[in-house]
């Protein structure tokens, strides 16, 4: 198994060793041992959901400066859909534009433009007949390894174009280039603005691509008050914003899914509540729906963990920013006339299985080991409070059986041992 290289990172000095990540975690990924909070590196999907409860944030994010690619010759910012929200009183995305370029952009490719894009090309892709229903939307990269992780009968619905990110990467370099054709590709850098680690973990780790054309990630909340503060020294904006309400909604929960033009269709968001939907698909109790748009962030990329605005008052104002837009300033030219879609706008590579769940690579073994977590869990109280360090009391037994826990870690099953002690001692004296 390839090694993953994550965002989600853990300050051990900070952590209290409380139980807010372990319950939380999607992928149980996370345990508490000898008082702090430790990552399984191999189940962590990059989420951002322990970012998110943490009260001392102990788990951070690891992301890229802006300083680090000083040397390149041509920098293009890439700013997600979601940074439009983010900004109070703001009336025109073209301030945002212009202040990326005082920012020390030379160029600035929006990702709405590239959303717009995909989502022709989705619609396209959805009349194909023998494709797996519903398609399962593959924007955001957390709902895409969650799937490889714990829903891997689900990978064949996962739709195979690129997400918006990746297309808008590519573009925007294709558009240096074309701009200034003394330009090498070693002169130009593509950094994304993004409002989530599971991004930045994308672009180290691609999804459908062997090599992401983003080449770095900045957090939406690092650029937040040197953007503002130029942003603030603009009278009249360059009129430069080239996109329009589709591309502005994928900030959002449904925003992705109401530009198909199709009403069978759902839309979720937060970690809990998608897991529950892939659930439900997973046994079939979904009949006649074509389309599902999974957001892990509450609210869409707008709750991301590392957007500044709260999610729904970001939702609000990009909802009022909208009013005025066209539908859409984005329509593909290169969809065959009979609905093929161009090779570059579809995955390279396909989604593998990560049994990372799995308890053994032998399966005479992983049932031994099955039967033992069950007998194991019976002894338990059942009650799944956390206090052991592991999110559940069939987690702790599955620890206990694979030598990393004791079951004397369970708190209750501890104190019932030492008051049955006490009784015996009692009765011998």
């Amino acid at each position: 198994m390839n090694k993953v290289h994550h965002s989600v990172t853990l300050q051990t000095e900070l952590c209290k060793g409380c139980t807010h990540c372990i319950k939380r975690c999607p992928t149980e990924a996370i345990r508490v041992r000898n008082g702090k909070a430790v990552i399984k590196s191999e189940r962590c999907i990059d989420c951002g959901e322990c970012i998110r409860v943490c009260p001392y944030q102990a788990k951070q994010a690891k992301y890229d400066s802006l300083e680090d690619f000083k040397d390149y010759k041509y920098k293009i910012a890439l700013p997600a859909p979601a940074l439009y929200g983010q900004f109070d009183k703001l009336d025109d995305i073209d301030y945002i534009i212009s202040g990326l370029y005082r920012c020390g952009f030379d160029d600035v490719f929006e990702v709405a433009r590239a959303a717009e894009l995909v989502s022709e090309y989705t619609r396209q892709y959805m009349k194909r007949e023998g494709i797996a229903k519903p398609v399962i939307s593959s924007a955001c990269p957390a709902v895409v390894r969650l799937i490889s992780v714990r829903f891997p009968s689900l990978i064949d619905n996962v739709l195979p174009v690129m997400p918006p990110i990746e297309l808008a990467a590519r573009l925007a370099k294709k558009e240096a280039k074309k701009k200034h054709p003394d330009l090498k590709d070693e002169d130009i850098c593509v950094l994304f603005i993004s409002p989530c680690p599971a991004k930045v973990s994308y672009v180290r780790n691609p999804i459908g691509v062997e090599k992401s054309a983003v080449d770095g990630v900045l957090a939406m909340r690092e650029l937040y008050f040197k953007l503002v503060s130029e942003m603030n020294k603009i009278d009249n904006p360059t009129n430069a914003s080239q996109s329009g309400i589709i591309g502005m909604s994928w900030a959002g929960g449904g925003g992705e899914s109401s530009a198909l033009m199709n009403d069978r269709y759902l839309a979720a968001d937060g970690i809990e509540n998608i897991i529950h939907v892939l659930d439900e698909i997973e046994k079939e109790n979904f009949i006649g729906l074509e389309f599902v748009e999974l957001n892990a962030c509450p609210g869409g990329c707008v709750g991301g963990a590392l957007a500044v605005e709260n999610a729904y008052i970001a939702k609000a104002r990009l909802q009022s920013l909208r009013r005025y837009l066209p539908v859409s300033l984005n329509h593909p030219t290169d969809i065959g006339a009979d609905g093929r879609l161009p090779d570059e706008v579809l995955w390279e590579t396909g989604v593998d299985y990560s049994p990372v769940l799995r308890l053994d690579e032998n399966r005479v073994t992983a049932m031994k080991k099955m039967a033992q977590i069950q007998q194991i869990s019976e002894t338990l109280c059942d009650l799944d409070c956390g206090s052991c360090g592991a999110p559940t009391c069939r987690a702790l037994a599955e620890d206990v059986v694979n030598g990393e826990a004791s079951v004397d870690d369970c708190i209750i099953r501890l104190k019932q041992k030492l008051q049955r002690l006490e009784s015996e001692e009692s009765k011998e004296d």
